[in-house]
């Protein structure tokens, strides 16, 4: 804020709000923004994510900031006015655009932990007509990755689904732009089922997404575009397109690319990762039947995710370039996976389909000292039984062993 007042630029502060509630408000006012931000890593990671009026920023645009770095020296206080507008009109969107019956008779229990958006989703859901039932709220910051789920956190959710009676679980990573998602047993839907499931409601004809995200998107749209993992691959895919086109990532969170309608109105375009959307449509999907009814109508595909952590970026990256430029060397780390390579994709990282119709998929992460494993398969069960023979397999050959 004192930078931005030294260049003399007017500043809005928007408060404590989720990451695609500031886009919004970016977008109507025509204005750039800037978000700080831990998102779903550690407190000691955070960090900011910058948007210019049209949306997320580009790749360009990040070179822009670097060079510009130090260019100021100037520097001013400024007083800090916080503008509760920003969250009012992020829950509006959806009350307007879905209505007070949309959730009517449903039991939601909201894991509010320290994510920033808990206040307004409960708001939200309420709104919409359901109940709601807050669970773990916490003043530590809690970083939840919503695509690598922890064990200890699969326990607590399971744990909080036997003792209530809830037809839903449902949660945000720490800025509110990743959705979390589980059915009444306390079973996790996958961010990318998520997104397919509300991209289908909402009439999508195209739609963008990582390499990462299952296959069965090619059975739910007309047309599918695959990127690098990343939301800034899959808005340029998007804005590449036109026509009814959305982008959705494994990690749950949804873009919207075109005017959709909802129950009760219209629902504008928000070019960013937005958490409440895939969480809202499904359980809209779900009333009157079941998170597990909504599940089980989407292809027999299913992702399980994880991830070897502590490891340096240039072991991980070294490692994996070896098993994409060495078949003998595949084939090794495939044995012990009990499977035999029927294709690889390199696209982002190595990604090997089985001739059994599995797929492992290994890649260094771009934001952390770890090396992320993705699964999928034709059940849950044999994703997550994948999931976890790959990673002892790779702790192992990372040097990471217990």
């Amino acid at each position: 804020m004192q930078a931005a007042t030294a260049e003399g630029v007017r500043v809005i502060d928007c408060g404590d709000v989720p990451t695609p509630a500031l886009a919004l408000a970016s977008m109507n006012a025509g204005a750039s923004a800037v978000m700080i931000t831990g998102s779903h890593i550690p407190a000691d990671r955070n960090g900011l994510k910058f948007y210019t009026p049209s949306g997320e920023i580009t790749k360009t645009d990040e070179q822009a900031i670097l060079g510009a770095l130090g260019s100021s020296s100037q520097r001013l206080t400024a007083p800090r006015h916080v503008d509760a507008a920003t969250g009012l009109a992020y829950v509006g969107r959806y009350t307007d655009a879905f209505g007070s019956e949309a959730l009517a008779g449903m039991t939601v229990g909201v894991y509010t932990h320290s994510t920033v958006g808990r206040d307004l989703l409960m708001q939200i859901l309420e709104r919409l007509g359901a109940s709601v039932v807050e669970l773990g709220r916490s003043e530590t910051f809690i970083p939840v990755d919503t695509e690598a789920v922890s064990p200890q956190m699969q326990s607590l959710i399971s744990g909080w689904a036997q003792e209530h009676d809830l037809d839903a679980i449902v949660s945000l990573d720490g800025d509110g732009d990743r959705p979390l998602l589980a059915d009444a047993t306390g079973r996790i839907v996958p961010g990318d089922v998520l997104g397919q499931i509300t991209g289908a409601a909402l009439g999508a004809k195209l739609a963008v997404t990582p390499v990462s995200s299952n296959s069965g998107a090619e059975q739910v749209f007309e047309r599918v575009m695959r990127t690098r993992i990343g939301s800034p691959y899959v808005i340029a895919g998007m804005e590449s397109e036109s026509g009814d086109v959305v982008g959705y990532e494994a990690n749950g969170g949804f873009l919207l690319g075109f005017a959709a309608q909802g129950l009760s109105g219209p629902l504008a375009p928000l070019m960013t990762r937005d958490a409440v959307l895939p969480l809202v449509v499904p359980l809209m999907q779900a009333n009157g039947r079941s998170v597990a009814d909504v599940v089980s109508d989407q292809p027999a595909r299913f992702t399980a995710t994880s991830r070897v952590e502590n490891v340096p970026t240039e072991v991980s990256l070294a490692f994996v370039s070896k098993l994409a430029t060495n078949s003998a060397a595949r084939a090794d780390f495939l044995s012990a996976l009990e499977g035999r390579e029927a294709s690889v994709d390199r696209t982002d990282g190595l990604r090997m389909a089985l001739v059994d119709g599995r797929v492992a998929h290994l890649r260094p992460s771009g934001n952390a000292p770890e090396c992320r494993f993705y699964t999928e398969a034709a059940t849950p069960d044999a994703a997550k039984a994948a999931l976890d023979q790959g990673i002892a397999i790779l702790a192992k050959a990372l040097g990471k062993e217990p």
